[in-house]
């Protein structure tokens, strides 16, 4: 992230730099002018240093500029878009550090090439606006590309649970229960659960946890499941085990103050997961469903039981663990929320590894597609639920071809009610590119039995003209041949 100081660094350097090829300086030749170390003059122009008042009345002198004009945070109509982006909360908020990326980038990017340079960033700072993205959601994509670096293994974490599980002497112990983390958590570090704080107040009934550090207490909600519970007592152990801080205290996320806040909460659920899930005999099992020469959705129902694990705590291990160890890494993992009754859908998390596939958050309030696997088993729970036939999560497969692309996907989804009560469902999807490499390592992406559809990502920019499950016009499409067609009339004209 940018400081305040750091960005005043950087904006002098980058005026210093712009001014000193304007005049057709070199560094040698604005040295011997001023009497500045050329490396002293490098510094500066990096954002490293910032220099005191007699030498930036040295520097206003012999590039013809105001003292005031070099301290100042405004430029010229050239130089103020990348200022506007060095001040503004993207810069603030992108995480440099964990990206790869150093600030100082900036000036090296407007020196190659200003002009284009200055209009892209000008036009990024316009969509940001306009779109109304947030810092948050800036914070979330951030994340989600640091998980793409990575491909979504961080061994550093694989190895920290390892160990704390041979430390306590839990590796022959696979499932972990709530009453054990509990005790870890008193024993370990005097932390204590109170489960009945919460619920006395109606404001929280949404929050699951919440840790209370003057009282060194653990606060759930009363209304989770022993799998949920686990989850989030594993978590907080990795909170107190790795001290991480900055740190959330409470789920979900209220406060995207920074990037590490975000980072430390991902941390720790990721600690949580491969304590709960350990990478060994996981793969293990893994390694036995991907033989398998057909689909079999009781595998998948099978390791929820074997683990006492949620869904999604098992389709996010499983991101981390195809990529690392079967060299699986076309893919993607989405939530979806939906509440049925009304016909509303929400895309509620996203991962894409490798690239960006075809499925995707829209944020146009648009039609997700009614083909995807998520949404017409997340209706097929909904009936179950409201009929009270339901009594486990329901696991389908789907070979999903986009429209007017190459790119099919084997789709699995696991779809649960939110609760027993609500109209609301809750789905996870893992979709894997399927290529001739797939289709070696995992021999059932060949099973007829698997459903393909044609599908799309929203039904607003959908051409398929029989599907009978469209929620919206084709509004997107319609515009484009309106607008090819105006464009052939013009060229007839010619």
């Amino acid at each position: 992230m940018v400081t305040d100081n750091e960005s005043i660094r950087l904006i002098f350097g980058l005026k210093l730099k712009s001014l000193r090829q304007q005049r057709g300086l070199n560094y040698q030749h604005l040295s011997e002018i001023t009497g500045i170390a050329v490396s002293y003059l490098h510094s500066i122009e990096n954002g490293k240093k910032y220099p005191k008042a007699d030498k930036i009345i040295l520097l206003a002198k012999a590039l013809g500029v105001d003292y005031d004009y070099l301290v100042s945070l405004t430029a010229n109509k050239r130089l103020q878009p990348i200022i506007d982006l060095i001040n503004s909360d993207f810069a603030e908020a992108i995480p440099w550090e964990h990206l790869g990326v150093q600030p100082t980038a900036l000036i090296d990017l407007f020196s190659d090439a200003p002009d284009k340079m200055t209009a892209f960033i000008s036009t990024i700072l316009k969509l940001g606006r306009s779109l109304q993205i947030s810092k948050s959601d800036f914070y979330m994509s951030a994340l989600r590309s640091y998980q793409d670096i990575h491909n979504n293994y961080f061994e550093d974490l694989e190895t920290t649970a390892q160990k704390f599980r041979e430390k306590l002497k839990l590796k022959e112990t696979l499932v972990l229960t709530v009453e054990g983390l509990e005790k870890l958590l008193l024993a370990e570090y005097n932390v204590k659960v109170d489960r009945k704080a919460i619920s006395t107040k109606d404001v929280l009934k949404r929050l699951r946890s919440y840790y209370a550090p003057a009282k060194k207490t653990f606060y759930l909600n009363k209304g989770l499941t022993a799998a949920q519970e686990k989850f989030l007592l594993a978590r907080e152990l990795a909170f107190q085990l790795l001290q991480l801080n900055p740190r959330p205290q409470e789920t979900v996320l209220q406060d995207f103050s920074s990037f590490e806040i975000l980072l430390n909460n991902f941390n720790a659920s990721y600690f949580s997961n491969a304590l709960l899930l350990p990478e060994d005999s996981f793969t293990h099992d893994i390694k036995i469903m991907l033989s398998g020469e057909k689909w079999n959705e009781k595998v998948l129902l099978d390791l929820i039981s074997r683990y006492d694990v949620t869904p999604e705590m098992l389709m996010q291990r499983l991101t981390n663990i195809l990529p690392k160890h079967f060299g699986i890494d076309q893919l993607f993992f989405l939530r979806m929320r939906g509440n049925v009754k009304e016909e509303t859908y929400e895309m509620t998390k996203e991962l894409h590894l490798s690239r960006l596939h075809n499925p995707y958050a829209n944020a146009l309030q648009e039609h997700y597609c009614r083909r995807w696997l998520a949404i017409s088993i997340m209706k097929d729970v909904y009936q179950k639920n409201s009929s009270k036939k339901y009594r486990h999560p329901i696991v389908s497969a789907q070979i999903s071809q986009y429209w007017q692309t190459h790119n099919r996907y084997l789709c699995i989804t696991i779809a649960k009610p939110q609760s027993k009560t609500s109209d609301k469902v809750i789905s996870v999807t893992l979709g894997l590119l399927i290529d001739r490499e797939l289709q070696q390592r995992v021999p059932f992406v060949n099973d007829l039995n698997i459903q393909v559809r044609t599908v799309h990502t929203t039904c607003e920019r959908c051409g398929i003209n029989d599907c009978k499950e469209r929620a919206a016009l084709p509004s997107v499409i319609a515009h484009q041949t309106e607008q090819d067609q105006i464009s052939e009339a013009m060229h007839k004209l010619d």
